[in-house]
């Protein structure tokens, strides 16, 4: 598809600005790359060999007698049984025998106690062996400092905080983005309707908003979550409900300086209807003050997460939250990794994002040009 001329230039002024491409670049892989966070990140192998035939234990359950077990029950990978099992191609001996002896004779003379062993296995792990709700043998007290094993460490569950930085990383901006999304859909199309037929209707909409704007949202979130239950969909909902008007007041301004130019009047002289007035010729005015308001949306809603999470009144206790690796860290402070993978988690995150937001407010602006 090509582009107008005009969103050409939009473009090379966004590329010029190099803090905010290469923030863009950035930030863009770390979210792509986590949206495959069960590949990057996860307790069950990603393939295993058996026999010949491949599995898929990160997709689907297989009980340990799928490789030669005695227990019904989902098969423990990381248990040296049911890895003997895998790569000896279900030998008995792997439950009275020493499992790692076993793997080792396989892999170097493809024997198990002096008899061949048919099509031997194998097991491809994820790059972090750990999920977000896994818990680590560190054989210590949780939370345990960074270590070979864990490279972040652990929390104080003992789980793995590299993997729970990956997925909450993920979650974080999924959130942010679809509260974001719905935010901005709802206020430019309050905003719009005020600005654009003023008198009456602004009226009205400008005084129901104060009304509403002086809700004490935090207090009505922690008492509707404490009582309908932790939910990701229903903290967005409300995260919507009382942040859509954050965007009326620049983009109603924008509308209400605009209906007063010649082409506006002309338009409507001419018979066009308002929609097409309000979203095709006033809209596009309205994109810079409107792109300025964007960071600090997106930021504070992953901060609002991150605070409603430290409060324990955000997402599920099982969710893997960035608000509650920061109340560990406070509860911890003996351990001062989990601080600092916390404070540079956000600080990164949002940096990032607070650059990208330049660039495209910049670029969306007549009268800045970039060489």
């Amino acid at each position: 598809m090509r582009l107008s001329p005009l969103n050409q230039r939009r473009w090379r002024n966004f590329k010029a600005n190099r803090r905010a491409l290469w923030s863009l670049i950035i930030l863009g892989t770390l979210y792509v790359v986590s949206l495959f966070a069960e590949l990057i990140a996860n307790e069950n192998p990603l393939l295993v060999k058996y026999r010949g035939e491949y599995y898929t234990p990160f997709l689907n359950f297989y009980s340990e007698r799928t490789f030669g077990g005695i227990s019904g029950t989902v098969a423990q990978y990381a248990v040296d049984e049911v890895q003997c099992l895998i790569v000896t191609g279900g030998v008995e001996d792997c439950f009275y025998e020493d499992p790692d002896a076993l793997i080792a004779e396989v892999r170097a003379e493809g024997t198990a106690l002096g008899q061949p062993v048919d099509q031997p296995g194998w097991i491809l792990w994820a790059p972090v062996p750990y999920s977000f709700t896994t818990i680590a043998n560190t054989g210590g007290v949780a939370p345990s400092p960074p270590s070979a094993q864990n490279l972040l460490g652990t929390d104080d569950a003992s789980r793995d905080v590299l993997a729970r930085v990956i997925y909450g990383f993920r979650l974080s901006v999924t959130f942010a983005l679809i509260v974001t999304a719905l935010n901005a859909v709802l206020g430019v199309a309050a905003g719009a309707v005020q600005g654009y037929f003023g008198g009456r209707t602004d009226l009205i909409f400008q005084r129901g908003i104060e009304l509403w704007g002086s809700v004490p949202s935090l207090y009505v979130i922690i008492i509707l979550t404490a009582a309908l239950g932790k939910s990701f969909w229903l903290l967005v909902f409300l995260m919507v409900l009382f942040g859509w008007t954050s965007l009326v007041g620049v983009v109603r301004a924008e509308f209400l300086r605009a209906r007063n130019f010649e082409y506006i009047r002309a338009a409507k002289a001419l018979g066009v209807p308002d929609w097409q007035i309000m979203f095709r010729h006033m809209l596009p005015n309205a994109m810079v003050a409107t792109l300025t308001m964007m960071p600090f949306l997106v930021t504070g809603t992953i901060g609002g997460l991150a605070g409603l999470d430290y409060l324990g009144f955000g997402l599920p206790n099982s969710a893997p939250s960035l608000g509650a690796l920061t109340r560990q860290a406070q509860n911890n402070l003996h351990q001062p990794h989990l601080a600092w993978v916390a404070f540079f988690t956000f600080a990164i995150m949002l940096s990032l994002l607070v650059f990208i937001f330049e660039g495209i407010r910049d670029a969306f602006d007549p009268r800045k040009t970039f060489r």
